[in-house]
């Protein structure tokens, strides 16, 4: 969907920037319905890091699960990809920090992004960050929870936050994701479901449960977020195979 726009800088810059913005407007012409604001402010209070969990089809309003006026300083996990380069730039517009993640080339490249992005993370949430991931991202199968956002709460013992988010007036790409973009005024809904915690002794079974609560949740949340906008119902792709990498 973005190729088109990742080539030059000049037109990323622009465009991230015009796309932001009008995210903005989109949010402030909705009238929004919180459900579920209990779980946020709770995680809030606490003034420690969070990590937040979310799909990628919903990245545009993602902003509006968090408390920008909260201790912990939004951040998220992005691509090191043509389209990752693209959706950094959108969101330092709107003030959220970026961590990089695996290197767009070899394996090799990869392996040692993917750690170096995993260490960034857990240091912004020691530093009391709200570290966003799409758990789905960046490639999916859509709706369908990698373990990447379970690993990171059991390094820092942080709180995994699960919001969704809907709107009334959007258009739903025939993207992997449904990426949704939203359109300006109307209803919204927003809801969080109660946080996940990760034991630091978790096994690798206690670990897999744990992912599957939260991809349980989440789509709970997106689908009743959907129902309550009037639809459609965005289903989650197939789920991986037994033994498929997260």
């Amino acid at each position: 969907m973005l190729k088109s726009l990742t080539q030059f800088a000049p037109v990323q810059i622009t465009v991230a920037w015009l796309l932001a913005n009008y995210m903005r407007f989109c949010a402030a012409t909705k009238s929004w319905e919180h459900r579920g604001l209990e779980h946020r402010d709770s995680l809030v209070a606490t003034q420690t890091g969070v990590v937040a969990a979310f799909w990628h089809s919903r990245i545009g309003l993602s902003f509006m699960g968090w408390d920008m006026k909260a201790h912990q300083h939004p951040t998220m996990l992005i691509s090191r990809s043509r389209e990752g380069d693209f959706i950094a730039r959108f969101a330092r517009t709107l003030n959220i920090g970026v961590v990089r993640g695996s290197s767009r080339n070899s394996r090799k490249d990869k392996a040692k992004g993917g750690l170096s992005a995993f260490r960034a993370m857990t240091r912004a949430v020691e530093n009391n960050a709200c570290m966003g991931l799409t758990i789905d991202g960046p490639r999916g199968p859509r709706q369908r929870a990698s373990l990447g956002a379970i690993k990171l709460a059991q390094a820092t013992g942080a709180p995994i936050m699960i919001f969704s988010w809907s709107v009334t007036h959007k258009m739903v790409a025939k993207s992997w994701d449904r990426f949704f973009v939203p359109y300006p005024f109307g209803r919204g809904v927003i809801i969080w479901k109660e946080p996940i915690y990760v034991p630091a002794d978790a096994d690798s079974d206690a670990m897999e449960a744990l992912r599957l609560e939260l991809e349980t949740r989440l789509n709970a949340a997106t689908q009743e977020a959907d129902e309550a906008c009037g639809g459609p119902i965005i289903e989650p792709a197939p789920a991986r195979n037994p033994g498929q990498p997260s």
